[in-house]
């Protein structure tokens, strides 16, 4: 998507680790305009999957989760990071390890909101080697709902995750890959 890919370009910051920093417009200070752009894209490229059910990871996934969910029409479900005494219903649970934290993370969802019946849409802003995504996976499966397919806002595409979960099977669709992130020269795929 040029408009996202344009946006990286002119206000993503390349730092220390590869990392690509993009929180004036995506993921702390939030474009909603340009959130609701995105999530339009979503909805014309997996409208025939009919998701019940949108579902990210806590926490800087969530603005872009809430505008896809609203566009389609369904709820928004986040797995949490950590066990609130709040969380009731049954715990449907899984370990990742985060590249942003460099740590291992239980991802937790209550099984009181996902159930066999759900179509899932996972949607996130970012996605490194795709761990968060393969975690919310593990958390579909033993719940028994179906996966629809998995919408990122931006995939780094040389760290391989959205390949892996494609080469699975799943319609990982990424509206902008970086190729490569180097200096302060980004390259899109």
């Amino acid at each position: 998507m040029k408009m996202l890919e344009e946006r990286i370009r002119a206000e993503g910051k390349l730092m220390p680790g590869n990392i690509v920093k993009v929180d004036g417009f995506l993921n702390h200070r939030v474009d909603v305009a340009l959130l609701r752009a995105l999530a339009r894209e979503f909805k014309a490229h997996f409208k025939d999957r009919r998701p019940t059910l949108i579902m990210t990871v806590e926490a800087s996934g969530i603005p872009l989760a809430t505008v896809c969910a609203e566009e389609f029409g369904v709820p928004l479900l986040f797995a949490k990071k950590a066990k609130s005494d709040n969380i009731e219903g049954g715990l449907l649970t899984s370990e990742i390890m985060s590249y942003t934290y460099n740590k291992k993370v239980k991802l937790i969802v209550s099984g009181e909101w996902l159930s066999a019946k759900d179509r899932v849409l996972i949607i996130d802003d970012f996605m490194a080697r795709g761990e968060a995504m393969r975690g919310l996976k593990k958390i579909i499966a033993q719940a028994g709902a179906e996966l629809v397919g998995i919408g990122i806002a931006i995939e780094k595409g040389y760290q391989g995750g959205g390949d892996g979960l494609r080469a699975d099977g799943i319609d990982c669709y990424s509206l902008a890959i970086i190729e490569e992130s180097c200096g302060e020269s980004i390259r899109f795929r």
